[in-house]
């Protein structure tokens, strides 16, 4: 099944998408709810909605598909990571440690957008970048589960919208991203619940799924799911070691490779080709299975600068 929030006629309502039509859930139900729920749970419920009357896609606005608890971030291509680290980092390569274990940082859930909304350059960016990837929603709370123990609720689109010139001073302190990347993610367009993509698991249990991106219509970046590092098992095991995860915690797979944005091919071209996001620019995401995002770039809002440090007087002395 396919869950989605929308608004419609100044009402925010859950609902599940059939036929090019959404129909609503019982007032007041949520897709977070129907993740903590239990997958049998949501597939009753979503049965009963498609027994009632829907409205048109093309007469609502489609939100994120829920508002989950928790927003981790994976960098889980190698391919990825091969072009990022030239362009944003100190053109090392890949690193050993990527190898050791899967990497994310903690994004921010207050700055989720929907599939086809406008995104705001961050202030202070004139290096905008997409960044594409698939997401899992966890479907059960688990203390440091093995894979095996693992559910996993459903999936959806990912773009991880980065101001790479902001997030490029931050990593040289060895923290962040932060400003760099909290200004906005898409998900969307809907939730598409995990048994449908069964069919697309291969032997190692990864997921083929074709991911292509485009930016005012002409692709840009083309790759398969299946080329991540560690199942989305494996990665939320990791998230939850030592710690607990839950029902509706969002876990993006990280940037696929072979033009899944652009400071990748900046770092293997040695130039900013294709170039940075400007207002207008249409930014397109299909993932086979799921479906397609197109959000518009716009102007952002005209801040001051950062006011920079104070500078300690190296002879000022230490309270004792």
């Amino acid at each position: 099944m396919r869950f989605a929030t929308v608004a419609h006629e100044g009402r925010v309502r859950a609902g599940v998408v059939a036929d090019g039509t959404v129909h609503p859930l019982p007032a007041g139900t949520t897709v977070l709810d129907l993740a903590r729920a239990g997958s049998s749970a949501a597939r009753e419920a979503g049965a009963a909605a498609l027994a009632g009357p829907g409205v048109p896609l093309d007469a609502v606005r489609l939100l994120p598909p829920l508002d989950p608890p928790t927003v981790r971030d994976f960098v889980a291509f190698e391919e990825h990571v091969e072009g990022v680290v030239a362009s944003v980092g100190d053109g090392a390569g890949v690193v050993p440690e990527w190898y050791e274990a899967p990497t994310f940082y903690f994004t921010n859930p207050c700055a989720l957008v929907g599939a086809h909304d406008d995104v705001p350059v961050p202030p202070g960016s004139q290096l905008f970048d997409f960044e594409l990837e698939v997401a899992a929603v966890v479907g059960r709370d688990a203390e440091s589960p093995t894979p095996e123990e693992v559910e996993i609720f459903g999936y959806t689109i990912l773009n991880d919208w980065s101001a790479r010139d902001l997030q490029r001073r931050e990593m040289k302190v060895n923290l962040g991203p932060a400003k760099g990347k909290d200004s906005a993610t898409t998900l969307g367009p809907w939730l598409v619940t995990a048994d449908e993509l069964e069919p697309y698991r291969d032997a190692e249990g990864f997921l083929a799924l074709d991911m292509r991106v485009a930016v005012n219509g002409v692709e840009i970046g083309q790759d398969l799911l299946s080329n991540m590092g560690w199942p989305f098992e494996e990665l939320v095991a990791y998230a939850g070691r030592g710690t607990r995860v839950r029902a509706g915690d969002v876990l993006g797979s990280g940037t696929c490779g072979n033009g899944g944005c652009l400071a990748e091919l900046w770092g293997r071209r040695g130039a900013q080709d294709p170039p940075p996001l400007r207002p207008g620019d249409v930014v397109e995401m299909t993932v086979e299975g799921i479906g397609t995002i197109r959000n518009t770039v716009v102007a952002g809002v005209d801040l001051p600068p950062v006011r920079p440090a104070r500078v300690r007087p190296r002879t000022r002395k230490r309270a004792s």
